[in-house]
């Protein structure tokens, strides 16, 4: 689903970036599929990473996060 969502995407911005003359209508109606798209695109990385996140230990990442303020310190 990912995938072919991703593909229609640069479809629609292949189209839109093209210069070819289009009917104002079509081109609005592009443009707004093209962002309705994006908004889908950046909700399903989100949940992508929301489960990654879930998924690795809480030790791992403050102890990431330490060893940062380590070297901004120094």
């Amino acid at each position: 689903m990912k995938i072919i969502i991703q593909k229609i995407s640069r479809a629609l911005q292949v189209v839109l970036m093209a210069p070819i003359k289009l009917p104002g209508k079509a081109l609005n109606i592009i443009k707004y599929i093209a962002l309705g798209l994006g908004v889908v695109e950046t909700v399903m990385d989100d949940k992508d990473k929301k489960g990654a996140e879930e998924s690795s230990p809480l030790e791992e990442g403050s102890s990431q996060k330490e060893k940062e303020v380590q070297d901004e310190v120094e």
